[in-house]
């Protein structure tokens, strides 16, 4: 049901305007409100599976466009729009933002600023790029989402178990299982929210991030001011790296560090921003990034006026410690400028952290969303409500017994 805590909005929005026709991968709950008609695939990233039921509901329906925001099947909807013959960014395109070995090289052969990166398969090609291009080194998969994989080395000790902590995920992957050895980008990270329709892009926000310490790159928080004076800075190169991809048409989630103050590139995401961002710049600006996307799949151009000024704010919730969740509860009346608190674990879960061989998302415990007039307000509003969550951890000791802990 964690699909329904992050994309519901999406679907809400779409449905707002549109009959919605879904393939999906489980049978519906949560979206039977909005869908006009549904068809189920064991996985709609294999592409005979996704054609297949395209030209079923092409069948039943007149069809006016195709799209998605979840990253393993942006290829494929591409191609099903295709052989549709709907709107579309060409499929190539969407291969070269999932590949981000293709990506780095298309930055590097078009002077978009980027990070030095080499595509390796085994350790010893990993000492040779790491030899070339000093330390400290990021690692991870070439074709993975989500910061899943992603690891820095500060050293060359560090550097066999980065490898193998990359490459285990990207030996999951279906589009690449390489690794890329990269020159770490040292200075802070922020999202780019475009728009593009027939070859044209906007930039609509600004997405300032919280990031998790070394040696992994977790996202911590998000929060969107609908007047950063980061977006005069960020534009030009965000734009330079959706032209250079050749996406022409959608909704593109172009994430970046600032390095001296100066933009360069992390990845660029063909699709809305996970992590409730899209409706962060909604609270923010009154851009329907979702609409948006559906209208742009039609072949429609989007309306991207704002017609809010203010900011929003999300604060993604981690326990301190691997354990058992053993108590969690909001406390207190819930201020106007609290917009939604949302838990997705329970008393009695088990939590656990990538140190511990888990992963950040399945050991999330939930998040909080906060809006007022500026960034500044939002970030200490999140910080109180913070203060009002009560949540304790029993956390794994050696002897496999637990204790409680608060966080």
């Amino acid at each position: 049901m964690e699909a329904e805590a992050y994309r519901a909005y999406c679907l809400q929005s779409v449905a707002a305007v549109y009959d919605v026709v879904l393939i999906t991968s489980e049978e519906p709950t949560w979206e039977v409100p909005y869908l006009r008609d549904c068809v189920v695939v064991s996985d709609p990233a294999d592409q005979a599976a996704l054609s297949a039921a395209g030209r079923m509901l092409a069948e039943r329906y007149d069809l006016a466009g195709v799209f998605t925001w979840t990253e393993w099947y942006l290829v494929p909807v591409a191609r099903l729009a295709r052989q549709l013959g709907l709107p579309t960014t060409a499929p190539e395109a969407m291969q070269a933002c999932r590949n981000k070995a293709t990506s780095r090289a298309l930055f590097a052969r078009h002077g978009v600023p980027s990070a030095a990166s080499v595509s390796v398969r085994t350790l010893a090609e990993a000492k040779a790029a790491a030899q070339r291009i000093g330390y400290p080194l990021v690692l991870k998969p070439a074709a993975h989402a989500a910061s899943i994989g992603v690891i820095r080395a500060d050293t060359p000790d560090q550097l066999t178990a980065a490898f193998a902590f990359a490459d285990q995920a990207a030996r999951l992957g279906r589009e690449s299982t390489s690794v890329l050895v990269e020159e770490y980008l040292d200075g802070p990270e922020v999202s780019v929210e475009c728009v593009s329709y027939r070859g044209e892009t906007t930039v609509v926000a600004v997405t300032r991030k919280t990031v998790s310490a070394p040696p992994f790159f977790e996202e911590l928080a998000h929060c969107v001011d609908a007047a950063d004076p980061l977006l005069d800075v960020v534009t030009p190169v965000a734009r330079a790296a959706v032209r250079v991809l050749g996406i022409t048409d959608g909704v593109s989630h172009v994430e970046m560090r600032l390095v001296d103050g100066r933009p360069r590139l992390v990845e660029v995401n063909g699709r809305i921003g996970g992590d409730m961002i899209g409706h962060l710049v909604s609270l923010a600006t009154g851009i329907d990034l979702p609409r948006a996307a559906a209208d742009i799949a039609c072949d429609r151009a989007p309306d991207l006026t704002p017609t809010r000024s203010s900011a929003a704010a999300i604060r993604l919730l981690y326990p301190g410690t691997s354990g058992t969740l053993a108590r969690l509860a909001y406390e207190g009346d819930r201020p106007p400028w609290l917009e939604r608190i949302h838990f997705q674990h329970h008393v009695g879960d088990d939590l656990l952290l990538p140190a511990d061989g888990g992963d950040m998302f399945t050991a999330r415990i939930g998040y909080l969303i906060t809006t007022g007039p500026a960034a500044d307000v939002v970030q200490a509003c999140a910080e109180q409500a913070l203060g009002s969550l009560g949540i304790h951890i029993a956390p794994r000791t050696a002897g496999g017994s637990t204790r409680d802990r608060a966080v």
